[in-house]
């Protein structure tokens, strides 16, 4: 019957995606005396509970970006909040305040611990969500906060880091990752150079990490996101630039690596 409904819909031009009916929603939560907006998907066509997916924003902030990958991850049948890491929703419309806000929380992990966790419990809270079974993904700087959330040891199934940076201020240590690690990042990416990446090997490889990194061809930094370009041209920044296979490719690599993490879907 599932086979037929399928042909039926391509029949008519129609993909089986749009059989999911993907509720997105603003939630605000707290961090201790800070007040976090973030926004909630999930498929309410499914029932029961499944795993539930934290996805960390640019160092832009938390933007329609971050929401349209939790709505993505929804679509594959996931419960996805994009949090808010900067406080109150703020966005960056400059690199320079980018820059601020996102070096701000870099320096003060106890704060992005705080933050990061909060989303966390948010996201638990939420009816469809197995809070046994909880991962994360981030772009550029929160590629980079997943990457420190994992090596902190947060209670994580498996994190996914696009085209975030490598380096820490405190490497993982041997016992204390919990999470997979899959690091997806561009081979000609300017902010994350070969020897970044060399010494992110050598981190996980000490650790005892169960990661794995994949480089991908003439991708630059930022390659997933289709404003890339935009704000290269805007801000004079070369470094940027949409690759659309690497944002294919490395989509599909972070599909199979949760179907890996998560084994029961």
């Amino acid at each position: 019957m599932k086979r037929l409904v399928m042909i039926a819909l391509f029949m008519l031009g129609l993909s089986p995606a749009l059989q999911a009916a993907v509720k997105g929603e603003e939630v605000q939560y707290k961090a201790g005396t800070t007040v976090l907006k973030g926004y909630l998907a999930h498929d309410t066509a499914i029932k029961g509970k499944r795993p539930g997916i934290i996805v960390v924003h640019e160092w832009w902030g938390h933007n329609e970006y971050a929401r349209q990958r939790a709505r993505m991850l929804a679509e594959l049948g996931y419960t996805a909040l994009a949090l808010d890491m900067y406080g109150d929703g703020h966005q960056a419309h400059h690199p320079s305040d980018a820059g601020k806000f996102s070096s701000e929380v870099r320096k003060n992990l106890a704060v992005a611990k705080q933050r990061f966790d909060a989303a966390v419990a948010e996201l638990k809270k939420h009816p469809s969500v197995d809070p046994n079974n909880i991962g994360a993904i981030g772009y550029c700087f929160g590629g980079a906060i997943v990457l420190e959330m994992a090596r902190l040891g947060n209670d994580l199934k498996g994190v996914v880091s696009f085209h975030g940076n490598l380096t820490t201020e405190q490497p993982a240590k041997a016992g204390q990752v919990k999470a997979r690690v899959l690091v997806l990042t561009g081979a000609d990416d300017p902010f994350v150079p070969a020897a970044q990446v060399e010494g992110f090997k050598k981190e996980m490889d000490a650790a005892k990490v169960d990661y794995r990194l994949i480089a991908y061809p003439g991708a630059r930094h930022g390659f997933t996101s289709k404003e890339a370009d935009d704000n290269s041209k805007k801000f004079n920044l070369p470094a940027l630039a949409y690759n659309a296979e690497a944002d294919q490719k490395s989509w599909a690599e972070m599909k199979a690596f949760f179907k890996q993490v998560f084994p029961k879907r």
